[in-house]
């Protein structure tokens, strides 16, 4: 594993297209938000699409928990909205036709001559992209389960939400203080809070 996505790190900030062809970067996506990136082989790989739709009842989750799930293949337009389809995904996937994350990073999967694809990380990022958690998922069994992606979750927001520990005497006093940017959504507006939740991409902020 490369220093760029090992924990403590930060992970690149890469601009990709996403499934609707519109070019995003990854810090615009995750916002001030914990992200569970998956960094997937493609739609071909059925223990891919397996852990793709493993994580459709955890998207909810991810949303009501303020976390942000992405997907980034080396497929083509075509292929990523198949691949999204296929799986009922609701949560953004960006496609990297030319295998850049792949090259920048040094993670071809180089058991595998006619895709030539990823190794299957699935990596945990705080806020800044910094790497909290990283998954090795060649083997299906070494990319996380639901549960295990919880509790990376909650020890990051632990980390990042002055709020966790609302019931502190120190929370109530900042609030009776008027201290509001120490409360979700942390000077967010309400209209991209909404966006945010719902994956509405074009109401981001930049």
């Amino acid at each position: 594993m490369i220093d760029k996505i090992k924990p403590g790190n930060t992970f690149p900030d890469f601009e990709l297209p996403d499934h609707t062809n519109k070019s995003r970067k990854l810090s615009v996506l995750q916002g001030n938000n914990p992200m569970v990136l998956i960094l997937s082989r493609g739609k071909f790989c059925p223990k891919d699409q397996t852990q793709m739709k493993d994580l459709l009842d955890f998207s909810m989750k991810c949303t009501v928990g303020y976390s942000v799930l992405l997907t980034i293949a080396k497929e083509d337009l075509i292929g990523i909205n198949e691949y999204r389809q296929t799986v009922g995904a609701n949560w953004p996937f960006l496609y990297d036709e030319d295998g850049k994350v792949r090259d920048e990073l040094e993670i071809l999967e180089y058991t595998d001559q006619k895709h030539k694809p990823m190794i299957p990380y699935t990596l945990v990022l705080e806020p800044g992209l910094k790497v909290y958690k990283v998954y090795n998922g060649y083997h299906y069994w070494g990319r996380p389960t639901t549960h295990e992606l919880h509790m990376d979750l909650r020890e990051v927001t632990k980390k990042i939400r002055p709020d966790y520990k609302i019931d502190t005497d120190e929370m109530r006093q900042r609030w009776e203080k008027d201290e509001k940017e120490a409360f979700y959504p942390y000077g967010q507006s309400g209209k991209e809070t909404l966006a945010r939740m719902n994956y509405a991409l074009d109401q981001y902020g930049e």
